[in-house]
Order: C-alpha cells, then sequence, then structure tokens
C-alpha cells in the first residue's frame, strides 16, 4: 500500500460546548481519492478548515508528508472552499493569475498553466470574461480552478458541486478524475452518498463530529450488508444523510 500522505490524529475542536470535531482519526494514502461523507453539520468543513491550518484544533495533530504543515510546506496543499473564493470583478484568467501569484508560481509556467486550467474546466472560451458575469456552475468550475494553479500534492474539495447544473458537475468529476491519474491526492467532502461512491474507493463516515466509519467502499457495503452508502449510514445512525 501507498504511504500515508496525510495522517489526521485524534483531533477535536469544539465552540462552545458544541464539538465540532471529536476525537477524528484516519489516514489518506498517497495517490488516492478518500471521501469523506456526513450531512450538513456533521464537521468536514471544521475538519478540512484545521488541516489547511484556517483554524487550530484544540487537541491533536496531523501530517502532510510525514511532517507539521508550516509556512514554508503550504505549497503542497490546495483547498476548494464551500463559499465561492473567487473575484466577480476580475476575468477568469485575471482569477488564476491572482491566485498563481499569491503562490509566487513563476512565468511562463503559470501561463501555461492558467491556459491548461481554463481548458480542462471548460471555461477557455470564457477566460477573459469576468467571473460576475457567470452562472452558479461556472464559479463553481473556476473556484476549483483557483485551488490548482499552484499544482498542489493535496486537494481539498469541501462539497465542490453544491448548487451546480449538470454539465458542471460532469467538469467537476472529469477534472478530478484527471487530476488523481496524474497523481494529486483528493479528499473530497459531500453530503451526496453519489458523489462519493462514483468518486471515492475509500471513505470515511463523519456524523456529529465523529467518524463512525472508515473503510474501502466495497469493505463497508460488504460489513453492513447494505446496497448503497446511504442504507450504510441509516444503519449506522438511524437517520438519513439529508436528515
Amino acid at each position: 500500500m501507498a504511504k500515508p500522505l496525510l495522517e489526521i490524529r485524534d483531533l477535536s475542536k469544539s465552540y462552545g460546548t458544541a464539538k465540532a470535531v471529536d476525537g477524528v482519526t484516519f489516514q489518506v494514502y498517497e495517490g488516492e481519492i478518500f471521501g469523506l461523507l456526513g450531512p450538513n453539520g456533521a464537521g468536514k468543513t471544521t475538519l478540512l478548515s484545521i488541516v489547511s491550518s484556517l483554524i487550530r484544533q484544540d487537541t491533536g495533530a496531523f501530517l502532510l508528508a510525514g511532517q507539521p504543515l508550516r509556512r514554508d510546506r503550504k505549497h503542497l496543499l490546495g483547498i476548494v472552499p464551500q463559499e465561492l473564493a473567487i473575484y466577480n470583478e476580475l476575468t477568469a484568467r485575471e482569477n488564476l493569475r491572482f491566485f498563481g501569484q499569491l503562490y509566487r508560481v513563476p512565468e511562463p509556467r503559470l501561463s501555461a498553466t492558467i491556459d491548461e486550467i481554463l481548458r480542462a474546466v471548460g471555461l477557455a472560451d470564457r477566460a477573459d470574461h469576468r467571473a460576475g458575469t457567470f452562472s452558479g456552475g461556472m464559479k463553481r468550475r473556476l473556484n476549483l480552478g483557483a485551488g490548482l494553479v499552484h499544482g498542489p500534492r493535496l486537494l481539498l474539495l469541501d462539497e465542490p458541486t453544491v448548487g451546480v447544473d449538470p454539465q458542471s458537475r460532469h467538469h467537476i468529476f472529469e477534472e478530478v478524475r484527471r487530476l488523481n491519474a496524474g497523481g494529486m491526492t483528493v479528499i473530497y467532502t459531500s453530503h451526496y452518498m453519489e458523489e462519493v461512491e462514483a468518486l471515492c474507493p475509500r471513505v470515511g463516515i463523519l456524523d456529529h463530529g465523529k467518524l463512525i466509519a472508515c473503510d474501502s467502499l466495497s469493505g463497508l457495503l460488504r460489513d453492513t450488508g447494505e446496497p448503497n452508502l446511504e442504507r450504510v449510514f441509516f444503519k449506522l445512525t438511524g437517520r438519513g444523510l439529508r436528515d
């Protein structure tokens, strides 16, 4: 088996008396697409925010490629947040250039990367249009591109298809598969079980801040005797993913 790229060890985070993340431990291996499945409010965004150093955990630790995520190693990580992180007044190309320059991606590599990303997310024909004129799905695709422009080793996708049209969902799925085929490791969070089933060979199920299961998709279905992840979640929690 490949080496762990991300190791999460007993992470916890509370807001007042509410535990958003509660003693979570798992590993993500180099070259895999790991699905993190759970309903809204399960703690998925909080967990990714800790891993990307946007917030600090209360207890526990995590390692990226065997070391803490210091400032000089943050280029190894890319994050595509649930909330759009693009600028409506900039064009698609200008948005990608802005984020590339933040990471000090040198020219001419940056220009070539921008062109490649615009083609991959289906926005090459809208490269010089302002993002504010885009549909919600197009903005989601540009949001994905912004997380890729510096060539991260681990990509964190937080509910990347919320509110998107079928065409944009297809573009996002195909880009995730393409990136993974090229060697990028991906954590894909969702409350849509069909997305996780389609993309992720291994899955962690999060509920009320706790990791209640973590195994291969086939292993989860076999061990619970259920036909799909939604039924697995119901068997483990007694409620539906969208309850």
